[in-house]
């Protein structure tokens, strides 16, 4: 969303992912640069505001943190809508977590549009000692998916930061791009005269500088 002054951003990114993988202690350190080693399940949704500048501009982020617990899927899931980015969280430490990343994906492209920013992140580097799944499963599995990848520890808030700013980064590039397409059709549009025919297809007429006759 582009505010009135054209200079102000608001974007709302969503985190998945099963329970228990992070999901909260991430958003928590990067908003609060807090952790909780004893965080609560999080009971339906939580959002944080904040606001970081790109190209002079500031943009503004709402970031849902939704429930991983099967019985709030359904209650979740209205919570996808507006969303233009999203963390797709799995724990490093825990395979049946990376197993259900093909469902979130699945869940997103039910609930939202195609082009929106996905990240796929590996949470909990810090366990490197009982690190179930590697490096380059998460990086095949992003490339497969066409998604962003990183890993990262709210403990010791590796990545974590980085984590939120390459998704948000990627939104207002969208953005961009949108803008600019559309800017070029409007141009497009001021040196063509649009006829809607009887079949009801557009038919472009270009406009000419010769009289017409009769």
């Amino acid at each position: 969303m582009e505010g009135d002054d054209g200079e102000q951003y608001l974007f709302k990114i969503v985190i998945i992912g099963d329970s228990a993988v992070g999901k909260s202690n991430l958003l928590s350190r990067y908003a609060r640069n807090e952790f909780n080693l004893h965080s609560k399940a999080t009971i339906g949704v939580e959002f944080q505001t904040q606001s970081m500048e790109i190209n002079g501009k500031e943009v503004k982020t709402q970031i849902w943190d939704t429930a991983g617990q099967e019985r709030f899927r359904a209650v979740t899931s209205a919570y996808y809508r507006g969303a233009v980015g999203a963390l797709v969280v799995y724990d490093i430490s825990r395979r049946t977590t990376f197993d259900s990343i093909p469902r979130w994906l699945q869940e997103i492209n039910t609930h939202c549009d195609t082009t929106m920013a996905k990240l796929l992140v590996g949470n909990k580097c810090d366990l490197e000692n009982i690190r179930n799944i590697s490096v380059e499963e998460g990086k095949s599995l992003a490339e497969a998916e066409g998604l962003f990848f990183i890993e990262t520890s709210a403990l010791d808030s590796t990545n974590v930061k980085e984590a939120f700013e390459i998704v948000i980064k990627e939104i207002y590039n969208n953005m961009s791009r949108k803008v600019l397409n559309s800017d070029s059709f409007k141009a497009e549009l001021s040196l063509n005269r649009v006829t809607l025919t009887s079949n009801g297809t557009d038919e472009m007429k270009q406009t000419s500088s010769k009289p017409s006759c009769c």
